[in-house]
């Protein structure tokens, strides 16, 4: 039988954070490292990190999988279920108002102001986790080395999946070179990447997708979730084609729109998705879309998540790992450059990052308190 108590734990915690997860993948990431390794010890750095670079590996929205991930290693398949459902729900419901409001008036709230007040406070957040997660990933020269190699990769133009590659050639390249023998396990190698089939078959399975509007949609959807790598703004490429420029289902303008809630709102920046199915065919035509842009994330985490700790006891691919695990961090960091060169235009900004700093690694004050105080100061304003 089940024990309930940690599938009610999941809930608690990714409901909430569903609700107060503003950023994108890296703010989430960062704001479940603070909740599962420093507040519940639910897992050690190291085995946030694994999972964190099985995420990169496989295609879909990383920080859903990464609560996906964290749901089952708490609970098993259940809590799979459980964690990944409560972190998307309460986006969704969110996502469906603010569509019909669209709807009905042709026009969205204004939560610029509330944004610009977070933005600074999301900052420190992620700040705070690389720290964190570097201490812990950053096990000696070398991977300094390559983690700093992969941020100016990154910052000069190289693709997530090309950073992380790269990467994890440079760090078994460099272990190669400093020790006397390499195990080698073609096997145990090989299996991650034998995800990226399921990838293909999604694909050409969507390719045969029953006429109907809603069920075109969800092919759609499944379709782009099973192939998408990189963050929210790649998938703004693969609906433009699909829906502006192929099936003239959206204009321009209801594009952006749907990637601006997307973005404006909490939780998964993938629920543009089902902004985009409510205009396209209302609520059948949401659900539709948000269950086949999320659908391949759960199949490629309950496919990957057994495969990590055999990853871990594998030397060769602990090596790699170790090298992805810093690409990762290399990545987040460079998202805190790029959000920092936007957020922090004014001395209200600055401040705002440094109150948020202090309240984070001084006071210890749960970040969920501190994006509310911030996004109460923005619609004051």
């Amino acid at each position: 039988m089940t024990n309930v108590r940690p599938l009610r734990e999941l809930a608690m915690l990714f409901t909430r954070l569903g609700v107060t997860a503003f950023g994108g993948p890296a703010a989430h990431i960062a704001m479940m490292q603070e909740e599962v390794v420093r507040r519940r010890k639910w897992l050690s750095d190291e085995e946030f990190l694994d999972l964190l670079s099985a995420t990169q590996l496989i295609p879909g929205p990383n920080s859903t999988e990464m609560a996906i991930h964290i749901g089952h290693r708490r609970a098993g398949f259940a809590g799979l279920l459980v964690a990944g459902a409560c972190f998307i729900i309460p986006a969704v419901v969110i996502v469906l108002a603010l569509a019909r409001i669209y709807v009905q008036f042709g026009s969205l709230p204004a939560l610029a102001g509330m944004l610009d007040c977070v933005k600074p406070v999301i900052i420190a957040i992620v700040l705070q986790a690389v720290w964190n997660l570097g201490r812990s990933a950053v096990k000696n020269t070398r991977l300094a080395v390559v983690g700093a190699g992969a941020l100016a990769a990154n910052l000069c133009g190289l693709s997530e999946l090309a950073t992380l590659a790269a990467a994890a050639v440079a760090t078994l390249g460099l272990h190669a070179a400093s020790a006397t023998t390499v195990r080698r396990n073609t096997l145990k190698a090989i299996e991650p990447f034998a995800l990226f089939g399921l990838s293909a078959g999604v694909e050409a399975a969507s390719a045969n997708a029953a006429p109907a509007i809603v069920a075109s949609l969800f092919g759609i959807f499944a379709k782009i979730g099973a192939v998408l790598y990189g963050s929210g703004y790649v998938l703004l490429a693969f609906v433009e084609a699909e829906f502006v420029h192929q099936r003239n289902w959206l204009t321009q303008t209801q594009l952006l729109d749907a990637v601006a809630v997307g973005q404006l709102t909490p939780g998964p920046v993938f629920t543009t998705a089902t902004f985009v199915g409510y205009i396209i065919a209302g609520y059948s035509g949401a659900m539709a879309a948000t269950g086949g842009i999320f659908l391949p994330a759960f199949l490629f985490v309950a496919i990957s998540g057994p495969i990590v700790p055999r990853m871990r006891r594998s030397p060769l691919i602990g090596v790699l790992l170790d090298g992805v695990n810093v690409a990762s961090l290399a990545l987040m960091a460079a998202v805190i450059i790029e959000l920092g060169r936007h957020a922090i235009t004014t001395p209200l900004g600055g401040l705002l990052l440094t109150a948020a700093g202090l309240a984070l690694l001084k006071y210890r004050i749960n970040s969920t308190w501190i994006i509310a105080g911030a996004a109460i100061i923005g619609l004051l304003r």
